[in-house]
C-alpha cells in the first residue's frame, strides 16, 4: 500500500481550468463588498456615559461646594424685652435718657485735682448700670410690670442727676481753685 508519490505525480496533468474574462472583475467586487460590509450596529451607550459624568460632576460639586456654617442662634418666641420695646413712648424715653448720660460723660474734663471725684461718680454710674441691666432681665423673665418700668426709669434718671451734680461740683470745685489762686497772686 505504500507507494511512491513521485510516481504517481509524473503522470499527473492539471486540468485545464479557464478562468472567464469577467473573473476579475467580479473578484473585485466581492472583495469589495467584504471590505465595506457593514458591520452590525453596536448599541449606543454614549449618552449613558455623558448622564454618568454628569451625575458624578453634580455630586462631586455638592459635595465639596464651600458653604459657611453659619448658626443662627435659635430665636425665642419672646424677644428680649427693654424699656424701648415696649412702647415708642418708652422707647423715646429711654433713648433720651442715655444720649443725655452719654452727652454729660463725653463733656466731663478730666485733670488731676478732680480725678477722684470723676472716679467715684463714675463708679457709682457702674453700679446703676449694673443695676439697669438686672431691672432689664427682670422684665424678661416676670414680664411687663409697673414697679420694674418705673425702676428702669428711675435708674436713668438717677445717673442723669448724679451726672449733672457732678458736673456742678466739678464747676464749684473750678471756681474754688481760681479765687485761691487769685487771692495768692495778690
Amino acid at each position: 500500500m505504500q507507494q511512491d508519490i513521485r510516481e504517481e505525480i509524473k503522470g499527473f496533468k492539471e486540468p485545464n481550468i479557464e478562468l472567464s474574462a469577467n473573473h476579475a472583475n467580479k473578484f473585485e467586487k466581492l472583495l469589495k463588498a467584504e471590505m465595506h460590509q457593514q458591520k452590525p450596529k453596536k448599541k449606543n451607550f454614549k449618552w449613558l456615559s455623558i448622564a454618568a459624568s454628569i451625575v458624578l460632576l453634580t455630586s462631586l460639586g455638592i459635595k465639596f461646594y464651600p458653604t459657611k456654617n453659619i448658626e443662627q442662634p435659635i430665636e425665642n418666641v419672646a424677644k428680649e424685652i427693654s424699656l424701648g420695646s415696649i412702647s415708642p413712648e418708652f422707647e423715646t424715653i429711654e433713648k433720651y435718657y442715655i444720649n443725655s448720660i452719654n452727652l454729660e460723660i463725653s463733656q466731663l474734663e478730666l485733670t488731676d485735682e478732680n480725678k477722684e471725684i470723676i472716679d467715684g461718680y463714675l463708679s457709682k454710674i457702674a453700679e446703676l448700670t449694673k443695676e439697669y441691666k438686672s431691672l432689664t432681665k427682670e422684665l424678661n423673665t416676670k414680664g411687663v410690670n409697673d414697679s420694674t418700668i418705673d425702676a428702669l426709669i428711675s435708674n436713668l434718671q438717677l445717673r442723669l442727676q448724679l451726672l449733672k451734680r457732678l458736673k456742678k461740683q466739678l464747676k464749684e470745685l473750678k471756681n474754688l481753685n481760681n479765687t485761691q489762686n487769685d487771692t495768692q497772686i495778690i
